[in-house]
């Protein structure tokens, strides 16, 4: 099993999660989030004053998918995020040891 996380533009949210469903991908984790990477933030004027916005707004996916479909799920997130400007996002993926649905007991990809 694999969990993969995923920092996308929040306008691509539902477009994303579609196309995930599309392929098979039965549960994910949404949380909204702000942070910066190598565009260190931007600045706005608001009122006519400039200011520096440090912190970006972005949505963070969490998804345990099963090792089969997790070269399929990076590609379409990949694909389906991509704006093709900076800020797009960033694609984690990490081993799960264990995973145990707590209503029934089930463990490994069962649980999934």
């Amino acid at each position: 099993m694999k969990l993969i996380i995923a920092v996308i533009k929040p306008f691509k949210l539902e477009e994303v999660r579609e196309a995930l469903t599309t392929i098979g991908v039965q549960g994910l984790m949404v949380s909204e989030v702000k942070g910066y990477g190598r565009q260190s933030g931007h600045t706005e004027i608001y009122r006519g004053a400039e200011y520096v916005v440090n912190f970006v707004p972005k949505i963070k996916l969490e998804m345990v998918v099963s090792d089969a479909i997790a070269p399929q799920a990076v590609e379409t997130l990949s694909t389906t995020a991509k704006t093709g400007k900076i800020g797009d996002g960033k694609i984690f993926v990490l081993d799960v040891e264990q995973a145990m649905r707590v209503r029934t007991g089930e463990t490994g990809e069962e649980a999934l």
